[in-house]
């Protein structure tokens, strides 16, 4: 639906030293001569000579930055090519897409994680940790994996209601319709959302409360692809998967290629159907409240209530005034009338074709090899990740709040906590500041603006329960369902009995069972703790849904008017307690101001301080934040990436880009604050040419270093809701006055052009 939580990946990973930077070696170059007119004037004027920062952390930090930048290239013109350029030239792994530091950062985490979960359980460990360990050690045994074969997902797709590219008598009584494949693929534990999105999300215009929501599904290649058609070679390149993938399972190669074109026909129909993402900005067109009996006369041609009772846990009983949310109803209505008139072979053969693709990584290595050549196709990667790498992150991520508690009692530096926090409260002044001062916003959305601001949550780290091993087992004990009999008149007795049994349904991992059935288990498992929230009030703060600490990425919430930075984020280049505060104003300060504008960028402005989508804009000041808003539209729609000559696209990136700029202006104000109360501080070896000033800038524009294949920046660029890492640089720092002061670029330079946008 309405993406609701803001993610911005960071990048960029560390790099060697190359040059012994004590020394001079690095010498400003002929186009440093603007750069270096303070260190000119210096030789008329006798000055003292500026600190060195020689600590281990300096040393490190100063590492990092030189042996990614490209003196040869004059600031002003391109800043992003001065700080980057020789990053951009590094190998990418094969087995990546894309380097930066985000993935660099992150493959250590990984690293930490497996020496984790490779750990011999000792007595006393708690359930939750040994089930994480059980779960690695069942992905990383290739052996019986290849042993079991493709038996078990065989069975699956039998009990599914059968797969007809694999066997010709799949209905043979006759009885077969696309709704009980759907309840099968629930008790099952596979996805139910491949011609609906069905999920318990907050009531939009009352966040407290949970409501049913539909809306167009996820599809098994992006929207932008299928509506080209067969004509896109990533449409050809998912055609010949999906054959493969059903010939691997034994299909005839000529019926397969036969029965899966009229699936993929029908994928792109869904897709044609689907909104596009620039439609889905605005929040108020997706939130259509009716109840289900109103959608049961609006979409007559779907049982709803026994839809929705089949999918829910057994607890509820659902009547017809049950209110609901229909995201886009153009989209169900146009499904309607799809399968109506779509022979059911056909609705079949795409449901289990996208419940097999949902397997491919639990099956022999022939199948993950097929997925691998696939991958080279959309994304440009060469080969599979290691087999630890994948293992140790799907363990993290399936037991996360296990493996998050034992990351931070292990790896977090709890100083870092605090330093956070003043960080947070330092970028928060200046934006506050900002809202007070802004001529072109009335005074009642002003007053409104600050109310938000100020109650903006800081989610940092990691919550305390976190190191609470009585918290972490009691929540997977078990999902908090009541264990009473199912009274539901619209289910049938069978139907009764086997959800009667998920709702007592607990997690465990058997070390010695079948890997894939260990997952599905999960997946019903999380579906069951999702859904039995429905009737549940939500708390915004509560510690379970802000406790993924081994992440390195960071959010905002519009629906709690949260920000969020997880424990895995606050090292490396991010963040540091060992090096000059520059550099932490200038990369995590950066990210803090980032996520804190997202609350007022074009999609969080929709929502109050209490998170609910309402209007609280004067209309006047709306037009003109809307006139603001879209000269960063114009601005970034006519950067084009010379790596695949593909322009950007300003609308779908406006959010992440209004963000950019605000956040990176309140950072550096921030810094400026801390200069202000604490001095000056000291310059890096091999970069003592650089003010302070200068070294927040070069410091921000070093965590975005960045290397991509061209298939993944083409991705991103044509599927992605953030600009590449050139264009998050260059276009904030152009439109920043203060850029262009601290490194005395000319007026009408690439840089500092005589037009810049802001917006906060």
């Amino acid at each position: 639906m309405f993406p609701l939580v803001k993610i911005c990946f960071l990048g960029v990973g560390l790099s060697a030293f190359t040059c012994g930077f004590l020394t001079d070696c690095w010498k400003p170059l002929p186009a440093m001569s603007a750069l270096n007119m303070t260190e000119e004037k210096s030789a008329k004027t006798p000055q003292k000579k500026p600190e060195i920062c020689l600590d281990e952390g300096c040393v490190h930090a100063a590492s990092m930055v030189l042996g990614n930048m490209d003196m040869s290239v004059e600031p002003c013109d391109d800043f992003y090519q001065f700080v980057c350029g020789q990053f951009r030239k590094r190998f990418i792994p094969d087995h990546k897409s894309a380097l930066n530091y985000f993935s660099l950062i992150s493959d250590k985490l990984e690293g930490q994680l497996r020496d984790i979960l490779t750990e011999p359980s000792l007595p006393g460990e708690i359930q939750p940790i040994y089930d994480a360990k059980s779960l690695y050690q069942l992905c990383m045994n290739e052996t019986k994996i290849e042993m079991y074969g493709t038996e078990p997902v065989l069975k699956l797709f039998e009990q599914l209601g059968g797969w007809p590219v694999l066997d010709e008598n799949w209905d043979r009584d006759g009885s077969w319709n696309w709704r009980d494949t759907i309840y099968k693929f629930r008790a099952h534990g596979f996805s139910v959302d491949y011609f609906f999105d069905f999920s318990i999300g907050s009531d939009l215009k009352n966040t407290s409360y949970r409501i049913i929501t539909f809306d167009q599904p996820p599809l098994g290649l992006s929207r932008e692809y299928l509506v080209q058609g067969m004509n896109h070679t990533k449409v050809k390149a998912y055609y010949d998967y999906m054959v493969d993938i059903a010939v691997l399972f034994s299909a005839d190669e000529a019926q397969a290629r036969k029965q899966l074109m009229e699936s993929l026909e029908l994928e792109m129909q869904l897709a044609k159907l689907s909104l596009p993402r620039e439609e889905r900005r605005n929040a108020n067109k997706l939130y259509n409240k009716m109840t289900l009996g109103s959608m049961m006369l609006k979409f007559p041609t779907i049982p709803w209530r026994e839809y929705v009772t089949r999918l829910l846990p057994p607890m509820y009983d659902i009547k017809e005034e049950e209110p609901v949310i229909v995201a886009v109803p153009e989209y169900i209505t146009g499904v309607e009338k799809i399968l109506e008139q779509t022979p059911k072979k056909v609705l079949a053969n795409y449901l289990l074709w996208r419940a097999a693709s949902s397997t491919i990584f639990y099956l022999p290595t022939r199948f993950r090899d097929r997925q691998q050549k696939y991958a080279r196709a959309t994304s440009g990667s060469k080969m599979r990740q290691p087999r630890w790498m994948e293992c140790s992150g799907l363990a993290a991520g399936s037991v996360s709040l296990a493996v998050s508690s034992l990351y931070v009692e292990r790896y977090f530096n709890d100083e870092a906590k605090q330093m956070a926090l003043d960080l947070v409260d330092r970028v928060k002044k200046e934006f506050f500041h900002t809202l007070e001062t802004l001529d072109w916003m009335d005074e009642e959305t002003r007053k409104a603006a600050l109310e938000k601001a100020g109650s903006m949550v800081a989610h940092i780290a990691y919550p305390e329960e976190l190191r609470n091993k009585k918290k972490i087992v009691d929540f997977y004990k078990e999902v908090f369902l009541p264990a009473r009999p199912v009274q539901s008149s619209v289910l049938p007795t069978a139907e009764r009995d086997l959800m009667s049994e998920l709702c007592l349904f607990k997690l465990t991992i058997d070390r010695d069972g079948d890997y894939l059935q260990a997952i599905l288990n999960l997946t019903t498992f999380g579906t069951n703790y999702t859904l039995s929230q429905l009737r549940e009030k939500i708390n915004k703060t509560d510690w379970i849904s802000h406790s993924k600490a081994a992440v390195v990425n960071a959010y905002y919430s519009p629906l709690e008017n949260s920000i969020q930075f997880p424990a895995g984020i606050l090292q490396e280049i991010f963040f540091s307690d060992k090096r000059p505060s520059y550099m932490n104003f200038g990369t995590i300060g950066f990210v803090i101001g980032h996520e804190i504008t997202h609350g007022f960028d074009d999609q969080g402005k929709q929502f109050d301080k209490n998170g609910d989508l309402m209007e609280w804009w004067a209309d006047e000041t709306k037009t003109k934040y809307s006139e603001m808003a879209q000269c960063i539209i114009n601005q970034y729609g006519n950067y084009t990436s010379k790596q695949v000559n593909m322009k950007l696209n300003g609308i779908n990136t406006q959010g992440e880009n209004i963000a950019d700029n605000g956040g990176l202006k309140h950072a550096y104000r921030a810094y400026l604050s801390w200069v202000a109360d604490n001095g000056e501080e000291p310059r890096l070896p091999g970069l003592h040419q650089f003010t302070p000033l200068q070294m927040f800038w070069v410091s921000t524009a070093s965590s975005w270093c960045s290397a991509f294949r061209p298939e993944s920046l083409s991705n991103l660029i044509t599927t992605g809701y953030h600009s590449p890492p050139e264009f998050r640089i260059l276009g904030p720092m152009s439109n920043l006055p203060e850029f262009a002061k601290d490194f005395n670029c000319p007026l009408g330079s690439r840089m500092n052009p005589v037009k810049k946008c802001v917006v906060w």
